[in-house]
């Protein structure tokens, strides 16, 4: 099979058989890997679009994980700022209880007699 096929430099140029196959083979290489570069590109879009989604899920989970994390140490100065004022509400009962004056009982008066003489013999330094 004989014809004209175009030559590298854009002339026409007498083909046989086999310039006709290594033509058609060498079209078949460019169009593989025309086809090669255009699934890459694609891919490489592709996993652009995953990486984005991963990124933003990630994202996500951590907004997620800052705000529980939030909330709970929120939660724990809650708890420590209500039993803080239990407890100093509780002294403060106390405190109001303490400052009521109660005249002594008959033994509070007898054992405070005995520990003022013990003190004052201490002092002095006298036997009973």
């Amino acid at each position: 099979m004989n014809g004209r096929v175009v030559g590298s430099a854009g002339a026409w140029l007498e083909a046989d058989a086999q310039a006709c196959a290594l033509n058609d083979t060498v079209q078949a290489a460019i169009a593989e890997v025309l086809a090669a570069e255009r699934e890459a590109r694609e891919a490489i879009g592709q996993a652009r679009l995953e990486v984005n989604a991963i990124d933003e899920s990630a994202r996500a989970a951590a907004r997620r994980v800052a705000e529980r994390t939030e909330r709970r140490a929120r939660a724990v100065a809650d708890a420590f700022a209500r039993e803080l004022s239990a407890q100093l509400a509780a002294f403060d009962a106390q405190a109001t209880q303490l400052d009521i004056a109660r005249p002594l009982t008959g033994e509070e008066t007898a054992a405070l007699q005995r520990a003022v003489c013990a003190l004052a013999r201490n002092l002095i330094g006298t036997r009973p």
